[in-house]
């Protein structure tokens, strides 16, 4: 196993827990003695040793990690909430620049971020890995530390799971559990015309960190003792290994009283997102380019790169950003919050739906996110 080693450049990593040094990647090669194979513990060996320090903090947990099953009482007037996402090596991450800490962090995030987008409260996850023998226990110990940092910092509970073997390397499958009323509950489909379309924070930085890493990684395989330079892309590279679901948003939407009528998480793209919102509500819309939100750092990259900043926020990806509408009457109470930003709105399904240019030219809005599914 190959690891592309900088981490210890970049000033994001300061979660403790998080920070991967180049000697414990070398821990985990085949050679070094303090290597651990996993058949050592075997596969119930395995999870007691990994989930022995994970605690309970949610009430709703009756019974974690431990039995058959995990047991979770019902909330009074609440609705469970439930989404699983599915993390596969080679296919959505590249272990030569992903620390398996923050790959463990990020892996609870992209779930997480669905949950939010229900305007609910996550409560538990359970986790499940598929590992070839080529990872030692140590390895496990990183990507299950990042798993229990995330876990800490969102307040939810790990409640089960399980491990079994792989033929061709890492997958991880994390399902989240959330809860909330239904008073509450927003769904894709609740758009309706003139409604105002929001985006929370910024977008298209993510994928540019991927393309950072991408290059670096190529001059590292040009030339191991090269020394890549990331200070101009802290940014990038954090939204890309270190991203964090919006939990913030259901409780500002909660003190603001506002109910949107329709909410996505950002994780294929904006423009795939707003036709998702679009389709499920049989609604059009109207996106304006010049109310995209970008980081400076974003657009001073695209420059370098040579790439619009537009596309890169409508098919980057990976933002876990939340989209929602609103209606008008809504607006007075959200125009001041430096977390939203007002980017188009909802028209009749016959109008279609349309990216309106700087220039003033209305051109089809189409779905060029990232699909996994896509033959290369």
């Amino acid at each position: 196993m190959s690891y592309f080693i900088f981490y210890k450049k970049l000033g994001f990593l300061n979660i403790e827990g998080l920070f991967l040094h180049s000697q414990r990647i070398k821990m985990f090669e085949s050679k070094n003695p303090l290597r651990t194979p996993i058949s050592d513990l075997g596969e119930f060996g395995l999870i007691e040793h990994l989930t022995k320090n994970v605690k309970i903090n949610q009430a709703t947990t009756v019974k974690g990690i431990g039995d058959d099953a995990a047991v979770i009482s019902s909330e009074k007037d609440m609705l469970q909430v439930v989404s699983t996402d599915l993390l596969v090596e080679g296919v959505h991450f590249d272990l030569s620049y992903m620390p398996l800490k923050h790959l463990g962090y990020k892996a609870v995030m992209v779930n997480l971020s669905d949950i939010y987008a229900m305007n609910a409260e996550a409560k538990q996850i359970t986790v499940s890995i598929a590992v070839s023998n080529r990872f030692p226990v140590e390895a496990l110990e990183e990507l299950y530390d990042g798993i229990q940092t995330a876990t800490k910092i969102y307040n939810v509970d790990l409640v089960g799971g399980d491990t079994t073997s792989s033929t061709s390397g890492l997958v991880i499958s994390i399902t989240a559990l959330g809860t909330v009323t239904k008073e509450k509950i927003v769904y894709r489909n609740g758009a309706k015309e003139n409604d105002l379309l929001v985006v929370t924070g910024d977008l298209g930085a993510a994928y540019l960190g991927l393309q950072v890493l991408e290059r670096e990684k190529q001059v590292f395989e040009a030339n191991p003792n090269a020394q890549p330079e990331l200070d101009n892309y802290t940014y990038l590279v954090e939204r890309q290994l270190k991203p964090e679901a919006r939990k913030d948003i259901p409780k500002l939407l909660e003190d603001l009283e506002v109910v949107p009528t329709s909410m996505i998480d950002i994780s294929d793209g904006l423009s795939s997102e707003i036709i998702h919102l679009c389709k499920s509500s049989e609604m059009g819309c109207n996106l304006y380019e010049d109310k995209i939100p970008l980081d400076p750092q974003v657009i001073s990259t695209c420059e370098e790169f040579e790439l619009d900043s537009t596309t890169i926020a409508l098919s980057g990806g990976e933002d876990y950003e939340l989209l929602f509408t609103i209606s008008t009457e809504d607006f007075p109470k959200i125009k001041a919050n430096p977390n939203l930003t007002v980017i188009g709105h909802i028209t009749n399904k016959k109008e279609g739906m349309h990216l309106i240019t700087r220039a003033d030219t209305k051109i089809p809005l189409i779905a060029r996110g990232w699909n996994s599914m896509k033959e290369e």
